[in-house]
């Protein structure tokens, strides 16, 4: 083969592959707007594509055994890029613990076969007028549409559609300071929270009308089975970072977190006092587009994980065998430990409203019944302690 002949046949080549390149990035380029791995899988493309490119040229200016070397790069990418999304598909396959898009319906009032407790007798009170309309976090969503169920006229109160939302703690705080949502059921604000409702001179009513367990959880074959509160803090400051300073074995502790302002997050910062909490790595805290947060973190089953959640969420709505509960200070989390107050770390949650002269008529009244032994019970029902 001639000289000019060879340098023909190494253009049509590279016009062809050429081709075939543009036609794989258009390719890639759809299949990376539905990858959850964007941020790794990205670069390793446009490295693989650039050296591709830079070979074509230089392959037809000169031959060089250096050439060839530049092939290895998009090869290893390539490679690279297989390893990332072979691992994704294993995660992906990992149990999970997520409050984000759980299936609400199982618990929507007035549906048939729903999962809601119910009282015995007639309910005394009745809501008759306007009702509330109700917003709350995900874990107290199936005890405020009992409420719901026993006392509200009957009709459809879709979880999606309203007058009985749940968009979960930072939404329905934000739908009650815009004035959308007339009761809340939360755990209390956190301090950025409070001070938006202060510093429009909102006053709020937090009325305290039952008790949970804030619960730390870990991979069933995590060895370790409790934690003091130091220890607690040691590991959401960044100070304890190895199981193996806890008795566990020789891993680096994955401590998953909540987005700012939910309402686990708010509990986690009381838990930790002055201790500031260190930065999560991004894949350990859930995220959204732009910075706005969608998603709830998936406490992924890592052997070397831990999360934290509420005990009737985390036992009952979810139910996912591949975690326990661990003890805290020696006390393991159950309802007769949050009832003698012996678990460290119960907390109330709220029935909460704007204190104004201008309110529903309902509000009070129905807070009242649900403070009465007919709304206690119900909260006892659900799987939550009473306050009585």
């Amino acid at each position: 083969m001639d000289i000019k002949t060879k340098k023909a046949f190494k253009l049509l080549i590279s016009i062809l592959i050429g081709f075939a390149l543009s036609a794989a990035s258009l390719l890639t380029s759809v299949l990376l707007l539905f990858s959850t791995q964007k941020d790794k899988l990205f670069p390793l493309l446009c490295v693989s594509f650039v050296s591709i490119i830079v070979f074509l040229i230089l392959w037809n200016k000169k031959d060089s055994k250096f050439v060839y070397l530049i092939l290895s790069i998009p090869v290893i990418c390539i490679i690279a890029g297989i390893a990332v999304i072979h691992y994704q598909q294993r995660v992906d396959l990992i149990p999970t613990v997520r409050e984000q898009n759980f299936p609400l319906d199982y618990y929507e009032p007035f549906t048939r076969d729903n999962l809601l407790a119910q009282l015995d007798e007639e309910s005394l009170f009745k809501i008759t007028g306007s009702p509330p309309v109700l917003d709350g976090a995900t874990a107290l969503y199936p005890l405020y549409a009992s409420f719901v169920q026993a006392v509200y006229p009957e009709g459809d109160y879709a979880v999606y559609k309203g007058p009985v939302f749940c968009s979960k703690t930072a939404g329905a705080y934000e739908k009650l300071f815009e004035g959308k949502a007339d009761i809340i059921f939360c755990a209390e604000p956190s301090d950025a929270q409070l001070e938006h409702f202060i510093d429009n001179n909102i006053k709020l009513a937090l009325v305290p009308i039952g008790r949970e367990a804030f619960v730390f959880f870990v991979n069933k074959t995590n060895p370790v089975n409790n934690l003091t509160i130091e220890d607690i803090q040691g590991i959401y400051s960044g100070r304890i970072k190895n199981w193996k300073e806890l008795n566990g074995v020789n891993q680096r502790i994955r401590a998953f977190q909540r987005p700012k302002d939910s309402g686990s997050q708010t509990i986690l910062e009381k838990v930790m006092g002055d201790t500031p909490i260190a930065k999560p790595r991004r894949e350990n805290v859930s995220g959204g587009m732009m910075g706005i947060i969608n998603e709830v973190a998936a406490y992924r089953n890592f052997s070397n994980a831990i999360g934290y959640s509420f005990l009737y969420f985390s036992t009952e709505m979810v139910k996912n065998d591949q975690i326990k509960l661990l003890s805290v200070n020696g006390i393991f989390p159950s309802r007769e430990t949050i009832q003698n107050e012996s678990y460290p770390l119960y907390e109330n949650f709220y029935a909460i409203y704007i204190d104004a002269d201008e309110k529903n008529e309902n509000i009070e009244p129905f807070i009242n019944w649900i403070l009465s032994e007919q709304g206690q019970e119900l909260v006892q029902r659900t799987g939550y302690i009473p306050l009585q």
